[in-house]
């Protein structure tokens, strides 16, 4: 009876979360995946709009992949807003942050909103750097106004 009543309450707790968190929306396999690419790998893809989610110190602190759109995420429908217009036609967007876990909020909630594929960068920068990848500056024209 006591694990019966566990489990029960865990599937409530996971429900709650998810929805607090955005994941209940129209987010499925189907548009979300979570990848882990190289940064080199990120660096070239044509196919996919690359987007970093994070704060400008911490582009400055730890550098950013070569050709990334540097765009703070504050939700989603002024995000979309903002990015959609540099999507070109056929192109996965994708996010990452410092260690994935704004991105699997973030990826979730766009996800939801959208019918493009969106993906959600695994470990964030923090494994890219990790693997070896070596960053670029951000610069005003990827987004950053400050630097």
């Amino acid at each position: 009876m006591q694990k019966r009543t566990f489990l029960l309450a865990g599937a409530g707790i996971a429900a709650a979360a998810a929805a607090a968190f955005g994941l209940s929306g129209r987010a499925s396999a189907d548009n979300l995946t979570l990848e882990s690419p190289s940064g080199s790998a990120l660096a070239s893809d044509a196919n996919t709009l690359l987007v970093d989610i994070r704060q400008p110190q911490e582009w400055k602190e730890t550098g950013v992949i070569e050709g990334a759109l540097l765009m703070t995420y504050t939700g989603a429908d002024a995000f979309l807003k903002a990015v959609t217009p540099k999507l070109k036609d056929g192109q996965r967007l994708a996010l990452i942050c410092r260690s994935g876990n704004r991105t699997s909020r973030a990826s979730a909630q766009i996800a939801g909103k959208v019918d493009f594929p969106v993906v959600d960068i695994a470990g964030g920068m923090g494994r890219v750097l990790r693997e070896g990848y070596r960053p670029v500056k951000p610069t005003r024209k990827m987004g950053c106004q400050s630097c």
